[in-house]
């Protein structure tokens, strides 16, 4: 688990809740790993009690299971979490690009620019795939901001804990030029202010990356999956 220093006025269940929501999903606390309340406790320098206060606040968000007599665990990647994610993120987006292609600031645009001048930085760089994530996240939560929907991009991330977590795994797998091209896209769609397409490469960049994974009918073995 990675730690990392406590911003001004966080108090200790706070930093302890950014800190292990954050390797819960950047996967460096690994799905099915056991979690022991004494071992967090003196990492993260807070007492058992507000540890358990988090842990409770992680299980109501399907990021940790507690399991009577055998010990608490993070959650295994669900497929049905993952679908319900995915109608709901793609759903919105292709309705978000298509009032992007009709009215979107100079402003965003050129952040949108820069976001992917970042990813096409970094994309060949070795060990970058958390970092490209967050690029990747970071596109899209500009393009709900640009057209003031940023409320609604808030409830996609409160819903996508276990779809972010398969992206992840899939993007280690998947080369990162395509992501880059298929955000090209995106742009060029904006800035000819077409909607023709729209529904082809939300698609491809929100539904394909899940497709093997809800092809999988055993959710035990969705981990194990991208292990081969």
């Amino acid at each position: 688990m990675i730690l990392y220093d406590k911003k001004e006025k966080e108090n200790g269940k706070d930093y302890a809740y950014r800190v292990l929501k954050d390797n819960i999903m950047t996967l460096n606390l690994k799905p099915g790993e056991l979690l022991s309340e004494a071992d967090l406790s003196e990492k993260l320098g807070i007492s058992r009690t507000p540890i358990r206060e988090v842990l409770m606040r992680l299980k109501n968000e399907h990021l940790i299971e507690v399991k009577p007599q055998t010990g608490t665990y993070i959650s295994l990647i669900d497929s049905n979490l993952i679908e319900e994610a995915m109608f709901m993120r793609y759903t919105l987006e292709r309705e978000v690009l298509k009032e992007a292609c009709k009215n979107i600031s100079e402003e965003t645009l050129m952040e949108l620019e820069k976001n992917l001048f970042a990813q096409k930085l970094i994309a060949d760089k070795p060990n970058s795939a958390i970092e490209f994530h967050k690029l990747d996240k970071e596109f899209h939560e500009l393009l709900f901001e640009g057209t003031n929907k940023r409320n609604i991009w808030n409830s996609i991330v409160n819903i996508s804990t276990h779809y972010n977590r398969m992206r992840l795994l899939s993007e280690m797998k998947t080369d990162k030029m395509t992501i880059i091209k298929q955000h090209e896209i995106y742009l060029d769609l904006i800035n000819g202010k077409s909607s023709d397409g729209i529904d082809e490469i939300v698609t491809q960049h929100i539904k394909d990356p899940a497709s093997d994974w809800l092809n999988v009918t055993n959710n035990d073995s969705l981990t194990e999956y991208f292990k081969k």
